[in-house]
């Protein structure tokens, strides 16, 4: 039976940060009966605007929501920056060219990504600090600077943004559990694993015409 777990993301969302410990237990105790597959969302692309105060307040907060209910440690000194735009584009697009030139680094790209920007206050909307974290998770330097700016890369990533959109997805984390052709709503927001694992277990047991199926919500 054809089943694969959807991931749907953006490498600079705080609450994705927040479940990054929860993606990895999933990798580990899923991969091989379920692909994971990540889907990037978009959650500020092709924004223009330099952070003000009010913004950076705004975020600031998640950022402290974040840390509380996850424990997952933030770089606060990102405030400290003047004038940073927060486009969430090319960091997008940076893990659908990882997604496409080595599938199997992908969500590893991601975790990195991450943890560069959220623990590291590392700039991933920079194109060279991009290059470095793909280099790190195993990708050829030379082919990720050379289709990172194509447009084969910027459609396919404008892609995985109308899909989401197309499933009904309004916020990141959500995991989506397909079964051959039909989508089943895991979670919509931040959750730890072993809230997770019953769903999961039951979702990974059921056969297509099982009506007990994991007590997924359609999309």
């Amino acid at each position: 039976m054809d089943k694969e777990i959807l991931l749907i993301v953006d490498p600079m969302c705080s609450w994705c940060w927040g479940f990054s410990p929860t993606v990895q237990a999933l990798t580990e105790e899923y991969s091989g009966r379920a692909p994971i597959f990540p889907i990037v969302g978009g959650l500020r692309p092709l924004n223009d605007q330099a952070m003000g105060g009010e913004a950076k307040n705004e975020i600031r907060h998640h950022w402290a929501d974040v840390e509380k209910a996850s424990g997952q440690s933030f770089d606060f000194s990102f405030f400290d920056r003047d004038g940073f735009v927060y486009d969430t584009e090319p960091a997008c697009r940076a893990l659908v060219t990882v997604r496409n030139l080595k599938p199997e680094a992908a969500l590893a790209f991601l975790a990195s990504q991450h943890q560069a920007f959220y623990a590291e206050n590392r700039d991933i909307t920079d194109h060279d600090v991009l290059a470095d974290l793909a280099e790190a998770a195993g990708v050829d330097r030379s082919a990720f600077v050379e289709a990172f700016p194509t447009r084969k890369m910027i459609y396919l990533t404008a892609s995985d943004f109308s899909r989401s959109q197309s499933m009904g997805v309004t916020g990141f984390p959500t995991v989506v559990l397909r079964t051959e052709e039909k989508l089943g709503l895991l979670t919509a927001d931040f959750r730890p694993f072993d809230d997770l694992k019953p769903q999961l277990d039951q979702w990974l047991e059921s056969k297509p015409d099982d009506q007990s199926a994991a007590e997924t919500d359609p999309l």
